[in-house]
């Protein structure tokens, strides 16, 4: 039997390398389900159908549920009642799920990390932009420096013993958009894993990609990094128990007054990124690969790279286009380890 599987994103292209297979291995699955503003799939090496359906079906609900913690677009998400609830004051700390608080911590870690580049304040500015995207005009001054007072990953405290949480400056908006899909994709992952059996499995979500074991027969799933440039080739990863995240402005972006304003916010001016780049991460969780990629997007390529280095078992490669729109190219040491060897 010869299975051949594929997942696609803009940034992302995942296809396992067609097997052949006896009668004894594991048959590949597929499946796919809309969660957290994207298309998530799940391809799965299982004994039957029927086992591969029930564990994509309990690992998306896990999605779901995820989604329905972490969502800044949700009004009811535990996220979003959070800020509610210090919305016009500071008030006592606020008890949160486990899952909510430990994505919390993770945040707060890399934002310490990255100096601040990765920040899940930046909620009101992002907010401006996604008007300005819209509107095509930059965000209103006033409101523009109103928003830029409430961000700062310094104003959350965690109560680690309590998992508690305070934001101590009124009307905060946090944001996990950068962070969440990941986390969800680590869990999906791990529950194919630990509630089936189902260890040789992908999760994708857009541009974040968690790998198990790899396919029947194979070392490693085969991951495909789409250029942003016509003079670039595609670049292929081989990873096994790994994460890989690509971020970039292809798509959301927005041009005002000749300017090109990425959707990837600095959390240190408020403004959107200016110029193309792409940005890929790969690390040993999805969380990890995830919110480092908007860290490396914004940091200077010298501070970004130690970042990575700095971090084990992770990897980068940063393409920015310059004002001639020609790629340049910074990878990290490690990177070369995780690149498929060419043959030719």
């Amino acid at each position: 039997m010869t299975s051949s599987l594929a997942i696609s994103s803009l940034f992302l292209a995942l296809c396992t390398h067609q097997c052949a297979l006896d009668h004894h291995s594991p048959l590949g699955f597929e499946f796919e389900s809309k969660h957290m503003g994207t298309i998530f799939r799940i391809v799965s090496y299982a004994d039957n159908a029927e086992n591969a359906k029930k564990a994509a079906d309990a690992a998306f609900a896990r999605v779901a549920e995820l989604d329905g913690i972490m969502s800044d677009y949700k009004q009811t998400s535990e996220l979003m009642q959070l800020c509610k609830k210090f919305a016009t004051e500071v008030g006592e700390p606020v008890k949160v799920s486990d899952d909510l608080f430990y994505v919390l911590q993770k945040a707060e870690e890399m934002s310490k990390k990255s100096d601040g580049t990765f920040d899940i304040t930046v909620g009101p500015v992002v907010q401006l932009w996604r008007l300005a995207r819209r509107t095509q005009e930059l965000p209103d001054p006033k409101e523009f420096a109103a928003a830029r007072t409430k961000v700062g990953y310094q104003k959350v405290k965690l109560d680690v013993a309590r998992k508690t949480v305070q934001l101590t400056t009124p009307g905060m908006q946090l944001d996990l958009g950068g962070i969440a899909k990941g986390y969800a994709a680590d869990e999906a992952l791990k529950l194919l894993k630990e509630k089936f059996g189902i260890s040789q499995a992908l999760v994708g979500a857009y541009g974040d990609i968690a790998c198990g074991d790899p396919p029947p027969g194979k070392e490693a799933w085969s991951v495909e990094i789409a250029p942003i440039a016509k003079s670039q080739k595609v670049r292929t990863l081989s990873l096994a128990n790994a994460a890989v995240s690509t971020s970039g402005d292809l798509e959301q972006f927005v041009v005002i007054n000749g300017v090109r304003y990425s959707h990837i916010v600095d959390p240190k001016t408020g403004l959107g990124l200016t110029g193309q780049r792409s940005v890929t991460v790969v690390a040993p969780k999805g969380i990890t690969a995830d919110s480092m990629t908007k860290a490396v997007s914004i940091l200077p390529t010298e501070q970004a790279l130690k970042l990575v280095e700095d971090t084990p078992g992770a990897a980068a490669y940063i393409v920015i286009l310059d004002k001639d729109e020609k790629p340049v190219v910074t990878a990290s040491n490690r990177f070369s380890d995780y690149e498929t060897k060419r043959k030719d």
